[in-house]
């Protein structure tokens, strides 16, 4: 057997119109992802939904939205107008295509109303600024934080006093998935 040389279709695909990398995945993930590139996601975003087997909505839902507020002081008189029909993805996500969903764990971002649990609505396509709610890979390991840069640095800061904040620093691998637009939790 020969080694070495040039061989049918190997080396990297110039199909793609830039440079190409290597990346290690998890075999358990290495048939979804397969399976985004076949059915050509848009967005990183798009791409995570699609390997957590959600698609888009093919149908809307249009609720009541009555007119009047409730109040949360004293009672008011009720009155049965409704206002519109509201769809909640109109009214959650501006950007379907780079919106995608995420499940909350853990206190530390309790001050924020973010409890473990809730589920947060995440859009890529916001720029991120300073002090914003994100999500973040720091190091491999997803988290969420309120991002804050000012002239010490970057840091990752918690919504509890239990926690210290996480400073970003050159050797770390950092990148920001989101900013998170919303928070639904059950009362």
């Amino acid at each position: 057997m020969s080694r070495g040389g040039s061989r049918p279709g190997a080396g990297r695909k110039k199909r793609y119109g830039e440079k190409t990398v290597a990346m290690r995945v998890p075999e358990s993930m290495a048939q979804q992802l397969l399976q985004v590139r076949q059915e050509g996601a848009q967005s990183l975003g798009e791409s995570i939904a699609m390997m957590a087997g959600l698609r888009p909505a093919e149908t809307k839902v249009f609720l009541p939205l009555y007119s009047n507020s409730v109040s949360a002081g004293f009672p008011s008189p009720a009155e049965d107008h409704v206002e519109m029909a509201l769809d909640l993805n109109e009214l959650l996500i501006a950007h379907p295509a780079a919106t995608f969903f995420v499940r909350a764990s853990g206190d530390s971002m309790i001050n924020a109303g973010i409890h473990s649990g809730d589920i947060l609505i995440v859009d890529r396509a916001l720029p991120v600024k300073n002090k914003a709610i994100i999500i973040a890979a720091v190091n491999g390991e997803l988290t969420v934080k309120r991002f804050i840069k000012n002239e010490t640095g970057t840091y990752l800061m918690p919504e509890n006093d239990a926690y210290p904040p996480l400073e970003i620093r050159d050797e770390m691998a950092f990148s920001v998935w989101g900013v998170v637009k919303t928070v639904i939790h059950s009362v």
